[in-house]
């Protein structure tokens, strides 16, 4: 059994990672700290588990054998830095974290100890982009020129940050952004993690809506790959319809939604075929569990944070652009 300690609910996904794991019979939720004490009560009297004042006694939690840690965006760094040290495999919602000099530490951090670490990304372990990622690695469209992925919902017009335990995701300081940090970094760690490191990138991020007036509420953003793929990433809380999805282009062929058929690969002259899914892989939860039980290569994990670290190089590297007008380099970082 994995006994399993929060550090904050703050975000708007923990309950249903705690739903996640009251559902599973090889883990369990024992303790929770949170520096809103009414917040960390409530969710430890909801799910059985005690709720601990201090952060020292939950990180040294006897028995413990992994963290998640839901905080505010902008507060990620401190947890993490308290917990990787214990060596103990750890789940930290997404963003891994808000700039690249928090990465850094953070790395370096996970270096010293050898601790495993893995952001609250799920597309790239599904079935169907497992499938489509080996459609690329098989080099079945060519030489690939172009991508995109939309990743957006309707938040700011549905005013789902309105409750006072959720407000911070339109405080700055505490979020870090609004719509494109929250969603824009979905889109980001998706095509990096198929496409591969990313060298430049130009922005334009903003508020259109009003309603959450302090964050940005949209944003799109071209991102030119190592390898010379041009890659398209759209973000907002103010979609109310449409699309949103992957498109992949290659010199022979290109993998996109189709809306009968699901995803499909596409070439000139011929008829589309169904992208049969690959073998999806943990996320999550489920990640945390089976790394806790030495059931994830490192190799894995690692290219897997690589891509988490990444994606906050990209978004901050976006949010610069947008303010620049300009192309903006992306920092490498050394993980």
């Amino acid at each position: 059994m994995l006994d399993i300690v929060l550090l904050s609910a703050a975000h708007i996904h923990t309950k249903g990672y705690l739903q996640a794991i009251a559902q599973r019979d090889d883990c369990r939720l024992v303790a929770v700290w949170d520096d809103v004490p009414d917040r960390g009560r409530r969710y430890a009297a909801d799910n059985g588990a005690q709720f601990v004042v201090d952060l020292e006694a939950a990180v040294a939690w006897p028995g413990a054998g992994a963290f998640i840690v839901c905080a505010e965006n902008a507060r990620h760094l401190p947890l993490l830095e308290a917990a990787i040290p214990r060596g103990l495999p750890i789940f930290c919602e997404k963003p891994l974290l808000t700039d690249t000099a928090a990465v850094r530490r953070v790395l370096d951090l996970i270096r010293r100890h050898g601790t495993i670490v893995h952001a609250g990304y799920f597309q790239p372990f599904t079935d169907i982009m497992q499938g489509i990622a080996g459609l690329l690695a098989q080099g079945r469209l060519g030489r690939v020129t172009h991508a995109r992925f939309r990743n957006a919902h309707h938040a700011a017009y549905g005013r789902w940050f309105d409750a006072s335990d959720l407000a911070w995701f339109h405080v700055p300081e505490l979020a870090g952004g609004g719509a494109f940090m929250d969603m824009g970094t979905h889109a980001v760690h998706l095509l990096r993690t198929l496409l591969g490191p990313v060298h430049e990138v130009l922005a334009t991020i903003g508020n259109a809506s009003g309603q959450y007036p302090e964050v940005d509420d949209h944003g799109t953003a071209l991102l030119r790959f190592q390898s010379g793929v041009l890659g398209v990433v759209e973000a907002a809380w103010i979609q109310t319809g449409g699309y949103s999805g992957l498109e992949v282009t290659g010199s022979q062929g290109t993998i996109f939604h189709h809306p009968d058929r699901g995803y499909v690969l596409a070439a000139p002259g011929q008829q589309p075929t169904t992208v049969e899914p690959g073998p999806a892989r943990p996320t999550q939860v489920a990640r945390l569990v089976a790394a806790a039980a030495g059931q994830l290569a490192r190799a894995e994990l690692d290219a897997d944070l690589r891509c988490a670290a990444d994606a906050v190089a990209i978004v901050e590297a976006c949010y610069a652009s947008s303010l620049s007008r300009k192309w903006e380099p992306v920092p490498v970082l050394e993980c």
